[in-house]
């Protein structure tokens, strides 16, 4: 049995030789994946978008706003953001001409946009602006050589906004609404255990399924989720091994999360092609891993997480509406759209 040491170790090392496996097989078009009470039929063809008028590159992430419409957002510079109905129907797109837009986070009527290249903003439903927040390396919040590049946002009950610097210098940064500077936590850390520091906090989300809200942060390289209370504080973290997670998306009782790389059998490094989606319980407990095989628990100790079959490629965000069927973005995909996973039980 491999220790949580000796999987860590071997992932960090091998983390910046990202490998390439085959293509997701169009065969699984209608396949059914997922675990319990949490089954799905794999949908490949729901997005109606024209390739050819609206094409995309990466599909990072996906939000549904009250009225039922999902916002998909690409780093395509044409086509930064696209709208569509649950059936597919492409009802609009916009672009703010962003090559690096990554991170989607929608609240009280506006999305938050981060940007890889230095920028979080906050948009209206059609793309306008209303506020930027402050660039840490021009405003002195970082060192001169602590470098910026915000992946993901959250935003809390009061307000403030916090941000994820996954792709940077690896802190969480925090705003009033108004976008002043806060505070911040975390920072770079090259150990297998360091609980508040980082090693790719790649998402963040607002956790209110308890009495408190809490901040829960993505430590892909480490295959973990962090909870910390709002002002930075670790609370508990929960470790999936092989499971290079996505954001942490908060629905219902339930997080679910796009499974971005994969392990294999006996070997712990971050390969691409072989992503599923995962969720979990409130008590931290994995139920169903659509598209990965069943979770299973020795111990009280969850086993390696692992592509069943290759129904995704890497799984970038998931998107649950309110019938719960799940939308799955993917980065580095050969360009797809989202596919849909329906609800079976």
């Amino acid at each position: 049995m491999t220790t949580r040491r000796q999987f860590l170790t071997t992932a960090v090392l091998a983390a910046p030789f990202v490998q390439t496996l085959a293509k997701t097989a169009p065969e699984f078009h209608g396949a059914i994946v997922g675990h319990g009470t949490h089954r799905y039929s794999v949908d490949k063809l729901w997005s109606q978008a024209d390739a050819a008028k609206t094409p995309v590159k990466d599909c990072h992430e996906m939000v549904q706003v009250p009225d039922g419409r999902l916002f998909l957002l690409t780093n395509h510079k044409q086509n930064n953001v696209l709208i569509y109905d649950v059936k597919g129907a492409l009802l609009g797109q916009w672009t703010l001409g962003m090559s690096g837009a990554h991170g989607l986070t929608f609240h009280d009527g506006h999305l938050y946009i981060c940007e890889t290249t230095g920028r979080v903003v906050k948009v209206t439903l059609d793309g306008q602006i209303v506020l930027e927040l402050p660039n840490p390396t021009k405003e002195g919040i970082y060192k001169p050589n602590e470098a910026y590049a915000p992946t993901e946002s959250a935003v809390a009950p009061n307000g403030d906004i916090y941000v994820a610097d996954g792709y940077g210098s690896q802190y969480v940064l925090r705003f009033d609404k108004s976008g002043k500077f806060i505070s911040k936590f975390g920072g770079k850390s090259t150990q297998p255990v360091n609980p508040g520091k980082f090693m790719q906090a790649h998402g963040v989300a607002i956790d209110t399924r308890g009495g408190e809200p809490l901040l829960v942060v993505t430590e892909r390289i480490r295959n973990e989720f962090n909870w910390f209370k709002l002002d930075g504080t670790h609370v508990r973290g929960v470790y999936l091994p092989g499971a290079y997670v996505s954001r942490p998306v908060i629905h219902g009782t339930n997080l679910y999360s796009g499974v971005c790389f994969g392990a294999k059998p006996n070997d712990y490094r971050m390969w691409q092609s072989r992503g599923f989606v995962t969720i979990l319980d409130a008590d931290g407990k994995v139920i169903s891993n659509p598209g990965g095989h069943a979770p299973e628990y020795e111990n009280g100790s969850l086993k390696v997480l692992l592509q069943d079959q290759p129904v995704f490629n890497n799984c970038h965000d998931v998107c649950v509406d309110t019938q719960g069927d799940l939308y799955v973005c993917q980065w580095n995909s050969g360009n797809v759209y989202p596919y849909k996973l329906h609800r079976e039980s």
